[in-house]
């Protein structure tokens, strides 16, 4: 299915009466939610254009160890425990013959240290005897090993390998949720519902524009909705404050200027 609309070559500020969207109101048909969830994606393409997986990592292994660490935790502490991570254990070799005491004394500030501390060990074990030592790409493969579900799966198929796929964390089904972009609940059915919106070039970056704008704007408990620059296109606006002044104040993150020139109506699109 394609869609024609592009977003504007400027942002203008436009609002909409909270609860009065469409799709709040159950009056949006499939092709109308597929051309917004598109329209969407698009606008935050110029919202996030350098949206990355953020934990740091310099090649597939890493990746892997971060991601199950990141587990119930931020990106933030594991980016601080990982660099002595990395420099002790640099192979899957390393990981199947550490002592899994001191891997957890590493990773002691991520929490659960001790399950990941397992996990690890675990894990290099496995790349070792199923896959010599090297991470696998086939996601039946990932999910078998020790810690990694079908999330920790994706986000390594696609900044790894850059195999395109949906990683439906908190901060994902949170915000599909209130875009009201699917009613799933469960995180496959969820990956599989927006994989049908959004086309698959683009659902690894979706997915990182989805969770920078859930970790800057659309927060949990008090979204930033007066200053949010896809507010006309959500179901929920309303849900935090809608005014530009107590919205602009919740704003966070590096691109907190930008957010707030776009959706002021003063920003350029790409």
């Amino acid at each position: 299915m394609s869609d024609a609309v592009s977003p504007p070559p400027h942002f203008v500020r436009r609002t909409r009466r909270p609860g009065t969207h469409p799709a709040a109101k159950g009056k949006e048909t499939e092709l109308g939610r597929t051309r917004r969830g598109r329209r969407i994606n698009r606008m935050l393409a110029q919202v996030y254009p350098d949206a990355h997986a953020e934990l740091d990592f310099t090649n597939p292994l890493e990746l892997l160890v971060a991601t199950v660490l990141s587990a119930q935790t931020t990106d933030v502490r594991v980016n601080q425990v990982t660099p002595e991570l990395f420099r002790r254990y640099p192979t899957a070799e390393a990981y199947a013959t550490a002592n899994v005491d001191e891997i957890g004394e590493i990773i002691r500030p991520v929490g659960f240290y001790r399950a990941k501390a397992g996990h690890l060990k675990g894990l290099g074990e496995m790349l070792v005897d199923k896959h010599g030592g090297e991470v696998p790409e086939d996601l039946d493969d990932l999910v078998k090993l020790p810690g990694v579900g079908r999330k920790t799966a994706h986000v390594v198929r696609g900044n790894a390998f850059d195999h395109p796929g949906l990683t439906v964390d908190t901060h994902f089904q949170r915000l599909v949720h209130r875009l009201a972009l699917t009613e799933e609940n469960d995180p496959v059915a969820i990956e599989h519902a927006i994989g049908a919106i959004i086309e698959k070039s683009d659902w690894t970056m979706f997915s990182h524009r989805i969770i920078f704008h859930g970790r800057r704007v659309c927060h949990a408990r008090k979204p930033a909705c007066g200053a949010c620059p896809i507010a006309y296109e959500c179901p929920s606006f309303g849900a935090g404050p809608i005014e530009w002044d107590e919205g602009a104040a919740l704003v966070t993150g590096p691109e907190r200027e930008h957010i707030l020139d776009l959706a002021s109506g003063e920003g350029e699109g790409q």
